[in-house]
């Protein structure tokens, strides 16, 4: 074998072997990424699994107990439609009302204290008031603040259940008036109060 047959082997034989090592080096990294984006989806879901549960224990009472609320199952807003509890353009609750809210309450907040880590998790409950786009944008807000503070003050001043207190600290009221209402046209279902979470880590 002569000396140029015997370096192109050598030379075909150092490139194989730097391919193999590159080959070797390719799939650790692949090995790891892929190591890595699995623990952080397994951090990612073990972060939101508290929310996940409380909301869908919430979901589970109000079916259970047939309360008419709807509850967006992504955020755990609890909506409640204007005519269950006020009479058209008012802030005081009708009887009704307050008889809905005497169930629903109660059902609401044991969800929230049933368990240490759901009472941790949650930091808030907002209570806001919504209209549709009808009439003008200070009279909306105005309302909306309105009928938050009424349920706010009701829950304070005439109720009682044995997780009143906790609950009572949790409690923000807000008005939001017509700013997630349809623009386009009034939406009846835009007239609500709507029972937020605030969790402590976003969803």
């Amino acid at each position: 074998m002569n000396n140029f047959t015997r370096g192109t082997i050598e030379s075909e034989t150092t490139e194989d072997d730097d391919a193999s090592t590159y080959l070797s080096i390719g799939d650790l990294m692949s090995g790891l990424l892929m190591f890595f984006v699995l623990l952080f989806i397994t951090v990612i879901i073990q972060r939101d699994e508290p929310k996940r549960v409380v909301i869908g224990n919430v979901i589970g009472q109000m079916k259970s107990n047939n309360i008419d609320v709807k509850v967006n199952s992504e955020t755990g807003d609890v909506s409640i439609r204007e005519s269950i509890l006020f009479s058209q353009g008012s802030a005081e609750i009708k009887p009704e009302g307050k008889e809905f809210l005497g169930r629903f309450i109660p059902i609401y907040s044991d969800v929230i204290f049933s368990k240490p880590e759901f009472e941790k998790e949650v930091s808030r409950v907002v209570i806001e008031g919504h209209t549709s786009s009808q009439g003008d944008y200070k009279t909306n807000l105005e309302l909306s603040l309105q009928r938050s503070a009424s349920v706010t003050k009701y829950i304070f001043d005439e109720m009682n259940f044995p997780t009143k207190t906790r609950f009572s600290q949790k409690i923000l009221a807000a008005g939001r008036g017509e700013i997630e209402a349809e623009q386009r046209f009034n939406n009846p279902s835009d007239r609500k109060v709507l029972f937020r979470f605030q969790f402590r880590t976003p969803l």
